[in-house]
């Protein structure tokens, strides 16, 4: 037996072999790809979405304001930006009873508002003032009774964050007060120590 006849057996890699092993690899991709979305289809949402109901509806009266309104804050919101007069419109309301950020949207027109500002007047109401980018457009809306969803509530702590250096003002305590009462009576201690 000669050294030349005696081979080990090799794999020789050719065009049409590597076209093989590509499209093998290809398939294991796209077959791993489908397994992992059918997978993720069948995972379960997260209970806290899954318990979230229709957004809640309720009838609240509503008025107008706009920048050119006497003895109102100019341009800007209670949070020191514009008012929003576009896509998301701005609103402003008691932030003990619709907190800062508070999204809703008018069952009537689909308008959605977010709360970003408060009103003296609003203070102890449910009545919630709508931005208006003109008078005219104020005093067309005067004053209704509308259904709201409410999209998405605010936070009670970013409303008392903004309101707390205001507290001189009567109105703004007031707001504080409610807000304050709210909490739990340990959280309420807890603070006076």
């Amino acid at each position: 037996m000669g050294a030349g006849k005696l081979s080990l057996a090799r794999f020789d890699f050719n065009g049409y072999s590597a076209r093989v092993l590509q499209k093998s690899l290809l398939l294991r991709l796209t077959l791993a790809c489908l397994v992992a979305g059918f997978l993720g289809s069948c995972a379960t949402q997260p209970l806290a979405s899954r318990n979230q109901a229709k957004p809640q509806r309720m009838n609240v009266r509503t008025t107008a304001y706009c920048t050119s309104e006497r003895g109102g804050g100019g341009k800007h919101n209670a949070v020191g930006m514009y008012l929003s007069g576009r896509n998301v419109v701005s609103a402003a309301s008691d932030w003990s009873r619709f907190p800062l950020g508070t999204r809703f949207r008018l069952v009537d027109t689909n308008q959605e508002y977010i709360i970003d500002d408060y009103g003296g007047a609003l203070i102890g109401t449910n009545t919630i003032d709508l931005f208006k980018n003109s008078r005219l457009d104020m005093k067309r809306w005067g004053v209704r009774h509308v259904d709201i969803d409410i999209l998405q509530w605010g936070s009670e702590e970013r409303s008392v964050k903004i309101l707390a250096p205001r507290a001189r003002h009567k109105k703004v305590r007031r707001m504080l007060v409610a807000l304050n009462s709210k909490k739990k009576p340990i959280e309420v201690a807890d603070k006076r120590l």
